[in-house]
């Protein structure tokens, strides 16, 4: 990673040294699906072959606990935090941490705090990529996290509806400000299949591209509207792995695919000094794929 960290210590560092790539999936609000689509891109890319950590870090709302029930425990000690297991992936949520149904209650610095507390702790493994899921919103604890990880991207998770491409802009916004590239545009909910075969859009279309299009970087792809996403979810289930059949799986197996090359040749980029936000040189190159 060449990025610098900001604000940080040698601890942070010293926990990072073996990460490839570091990548926010973030949208500005809630609702949207953000932490499906960074199970399911973890998963997808641990499928893939590679070596993948996920870090929930939404102090008030953590969801990753229900959604990657771990089958090997965190171990948490007073000085160490080493990740759980679920389907090779390793984890790190704080409700594996903070059992309880009822929400956290504390004030902004609090919350920053322990973010911080976290990072200096998890010692990650050896992983190509990290995914963070970034809690809503474009406050305090977003701009904590980046300037004290060196984030590779984000990808932005929109649905088609306007309310929505307005918070992702602002988020799309925020991240160029703090000098971290937008690795692409994910547009979930887009369409729903009937028994028939037909696509229903009942939210819209063409949102997540004209995000996209807007800031000049990529589209990954659209997520459809899938009962098996929810019921995945909800009973902790591996989408890629128990339903191979699913729409929605595939959308992801293949915008993991797309965030991966684009990772792999804004690496490349960066490396030659060609690197320039929101004017992507990825698009005259010819990366090499990393998914067969």
């Amino acid at each position: 990673m060449s990025r610098s960290l900001l604000e940080s210590d040698a601890s942070i560092e010293k926990n990072l040294k073996a990460v490839r790539y570091i990548v926010a999936v973030a949208a500005g609000k809630g609702g949207v699906g953000k932490s499906s689509l960074s199970v399911n891109l973890a998963l997808s890319l641990q499928k893939a072959g590679y070596q993948v950590g996920i870090f929930d870090a939404d102090v008030y709302g953590p969801s990753l606990g229900m959604m990657m029930p771990l089958e090997k425990p965190l171990n948490v000690s007073e000085d160490k935090i080493l990740p759980g297991l679920f389907q090779g992936v390793e984890v790190v949520s704080l409700s594996h941490i903070r059992q309880s149904s009822q929400g956290l209650m504390v004030r902004a610095p609090v919350a920053n705090g322990l973010i911080l507390e976290c990072m200096k702790k998890i010692s990650w493994g050896e992983l190509d990529y990290l995914i963070v899921d970034f809690p809503p919103g474009t406050g305090d604890i977003q701009l904590t996290l980046m300037q004290t990880l060196p984030f590779s991207g984000a990808v932005l998770v929109t649905t088609p509806q306007e309310i929505s491409l307005l918070d992702v802009g602002k988020a799309a916004h925020m991240f160029h400000h703090m000098g971290v590239p937008i690795v692409g545009v994910v547009e979930n909910m887009s369409y729903f299949i009937d028994p028939a075969g037909l696509k229903h859009r009942f939210f819209g279309e063409g949102g997540g591209k004209k995000i996209s299009d807007s800031f000049g970087c990529p589209f990954l792809g659209e997520v459809p509207i899938d009962p098996e996403v929810s019921r995945c979810g909800d009973l902790g289930i591996a989408l890629p792995f128990a339903c191979e059949g699913s729409s929605a799986a595939h959308s992801f197996k293949e915008i993991a695919r797309k965030a991966a090359e684009v990772l792999y040749t804004l690496e490349e980029a960066e490396k030659a000094c060609l690197s320039k936000q929101f004017e992507y040189t990825w698009k005259e190159m010819e990366p090499n794929a990393c998914f067969s």
